[in-house]
């Protein structure tokens, strides 16, 4: 006669005392270590911070007009009083391990167009976040903001192997919520009154992408970035938020 135990295994419910558990990683391993190296693309390289070398290109496109100082409204520093004063910034921002910044260069110009990070590194859950990005107007919405994330997500899952990224924003800055959408991140949901940004309450909107998930989306944003997603007036035919649509859950 059976017993009660492999009755109920039989049945189809888990044996008694026995508890779910989430599935077995391999390789079960750290990620790689990040440095802080170039990347280079067709239309934007990411390069190690020069203050020195850099703080021109990066004040000149982000100060000067209202237009050009919206792009601080969300995020925890700036605008700044002077170009000095954001060389000092910067130097320190160059210091910095975690987060790790990079400069955004425009391949065809060489100009220094914005920045960007990886932050919140933890190697050993194999998780990290892109963090403080900002582009130039002249940029946003653009082949190179895009393909500045791509090499950013293409160097962390393809070759350090981290299992998730992250991407997180004030939760009212539309803009950059209907970013991580279009580049393929899936939304999980508010942190309410996470933080205090100038003097300010921020609720903030976090979204992230997993290993699993990355070769899709990696297909529809090379798809659009270097195949046929150009047309004779070098206006994109295919929307990379409808590529992705389908693809976030």
């Amino acid at each position: 006669m059976a017993s009660a135990e492999e009755d109920r295994e039989s049945s189809g419910y888990p044996a008694k005392n026995v508890l779910p558990v989430g599935e077995s990683v391999s390789p079960a391993r750290s990620a790689a270590t990040l440095t802080r190296t170039g990347l280079a693309g067709k239309f934007v390289s990411l390069v190690p911070l020069d203050p020195g070398r850099d703080v021109q290109d990066l004040y000149e496109v982000s100060h000067g007009n209202e237009g050009k100082e919206r792009l601080w409204t969300y995020m925890a520093y700036g605008p700044f009083s002077s170009a000095e004063v954001m060389r000092h910034w910067l130097a320190e921002r160059a210091a910095s391990k975690d987060p790790l910044f990079l400069a955004v260069v425009d391949q065809v110009t060489q100009k220094r167009v914005g920045m960007v990070s990886f932050a919140n590194n933890v190697p050993a859950m194999r998780g990290i976040e892109l963090a403080h990005i900002w582009y130039s107007q002249a940029v946003q919405r653009t082949a190179i903001n895009t393909e500045a994330v791509y090499l950013m997500m293409h160097h962390v899952f393809d070759e350090l192997v981290y299992r998730r990224v992250e991407w997180k924003c004030d939760a009212l800055n539309a803009r950059s919520r209907q970013a991580a959408l279009r580049l393929g991140f899936t939304f999980e949901g508010i942190f309410r009154k996470h933080m205090i940004v100038k003097g300010r309450n921020r609720d903030t909107a976090w979204f992230a992408m997993t290993d699993d998930e990355w070769p899709n989306v990696k297909k529809n944003i090379k798809m659009w970035l270097y195949a046929d997603g150009l047309d004779v007036f070098g206006l994109r035919r295919l929307s990379l938020t409808e590529l992705n649509a389908n693809l976030v859950g």
